[in-house]
């Protein structure tokens, strides 16, 4: 079997260090689409190294080593082509007010669960990264593996995404992307070729190049933390995405946001803590969903 499930379990955890400065914070965002208009005082919190605030989405990219999706297909007891993984979703939870400009650190991954659907396999990859101060984040990266499954494993969570709030939307933001978008943000080390070569994107079944999935996460997190928490990005504490579809460069993102008020009243009006529940559309394929299930968590 390609996919072994307690070899792929059993492994030892990958450890290594990373590090990371303002220019990989400022390449991250600028690759999230951060910048426009380049003088807004608003992006240049996200573009300027005398007022760098860090995006927690940053995370994904920090170090700039291969993402949870690549790194998984290097687990012992996992051996699959790359045309045929996708990435499900991806979790991050801060363990921290604020991820730091610059900092070094150890990040530690391992497989945690291995699910049968049948006609795929869905492996769970967890990184705890930790500096000399102790936790920094955690996060998991769920990679769904076409045509792997069927050994009579787990079967695991749904893989059906729930629909979104019926009422509608308290807020709604529409982003553009760029048609270099896809180009400029593998710079932060993603270079999986599905996002830049036709004849590969071809191979895996699309039209052509999409955009990173991971791209959509941090410019959805960022459009969240602009409209609803004041561009304070240090209120983020945790944030989670299905992804339900493929973006294409040069497309619209539509981005519905609905405040979620806490059971004693708070967080709803946009003071002490909350939630937001998220749904990304893509403007141009009549609302063809893109990120589903999508929740941030603030202080």
């Amino acid at each position: 079997m390609p996919i072994d499930a307690a070899g792929a379990l059993a492994a030892a955890p990958r450890v290594r260090e990373i590090a990371w400065d303002h220019k990989d914070v400022q390449l991250y965002h600028l690759g999230i689409g951060a910048g426009r208009p380049a003088t807004d005082p608003g992006e240049l919190r996200y573009t300027l190294e005398s007022r760098l605030h860090v995006l927690p989405s940053f995370a994904t990219v920090a170090g700039g080593g291969a993402p949870g999706v690549i790194g998984t297909l290097s687990v012992p007891g996992v051996d699959v082509d790359l045309a045929r993984v996708l990435h499900a979703g991806q979790r991050l939870r801060l363990h921290r007010p604020a991820v730091p400009v610059r900092g070094r650190a150890r990040a530690s991954s391992h497989v945690v669960a291995v699910y049968d659907k049948g006609s795929a396999a869905v492996l769970v990859l967890r990184t705890e990264v930790t500096d000399a101060d102790g936790p920094l984040w955690t996060e998991e990266a769920e990679v769904f593996v076409r045509g792997e499954g069927g050994w009579g494993g787990e079967r695991g969570p749904s893989g059906r995404p729930s629909p979104p709030p019926a009422e509608p939307a308290d807020h709604v933001v529409e982003r553009a992307v760029r048609e270099d978008q896809a180009l400029l943000y593998r710079l932060s080390g993603d270079w999986n070729p599905l996002h830049a070569d036709p004849e590969f994107a071809a191979r895996a079944g699309f039209e052509r190049p999409v955009l990173h999935g991971l791209c959509t996460y941090g410019a959805t997190l960022r459009t969240v933390v602009d409209t609803l928490l004041d561009g304070d990005v240090t209120r983020v504490r945790a944030y989670r995405t299905r992804f339900a579809g493929v973006v294409y460069p040069g497309e619209t993102l539509r981005v519905r946001m609905w405040r979620t008020a806490r059971p004693d009243g708070g967080g709803a009006d946009g003071g002490g803590a909350g939630e937001v529940r998220v749904a990304v559309s893509v403007v141009e394929r009549g609302d063809a969903p893109v990120l589903a299930e999508t929740v941030v968590q603030y202080g």
